[in-house]
């Protein structure tokens, strides 16, 4: 079995489309990718996530573990909770979290999602 690898996430830029923002609220974030690995059924997934500016309803289904790597943007969870996001910023999003996210530059983050 092959251990999946990616030596240098910040500066990849073999990255697939994967499509504007379904939920935008302002402008339209358009985000890409590298699935690094998903596992059986779907049920767990980890990559590379970079998104565009603007403005987005989110709704976190599973716990999700994210380490951001460049860009800003601030999470303001349904309940008031703010969370800014800058370089270097890790944060794990519960299952059920909902709220906004504002991506003021683009982003780039390595996540884990189960």
């Amino acid at each position: 079995m092959t251990t999946p690898v990616m030596p240098d996430p910040l500066g990849e830029t073999e990255l697939v489309d994967w499509g504007p923002v379904p939920t935008m609220l302002e402008g339209v974030s358009h985000t890409s990718g590298r699935l690094l690995h998903k596992g059986p059924e779907g049920q767990s997934e980890c990559g590379l996530w970079v998104c565009t500016p603007g403005l987005w309803r989110c709704q976190v289904t599973r716990d999700e573990f994210c380490h951001f790597l460049e860009g800003r943007c601030t999470y303001t969870a349904d309940d008031g909770e703010v969370v800014e996001i800058r370089p270097g910023t890790a944060a794990f999003f519960r299952e059920g979290w909902s709220g906004t996210c504002a991506v003021h530059e683009t982003v780039k983050k390595v996540y884990m999602i189960r």
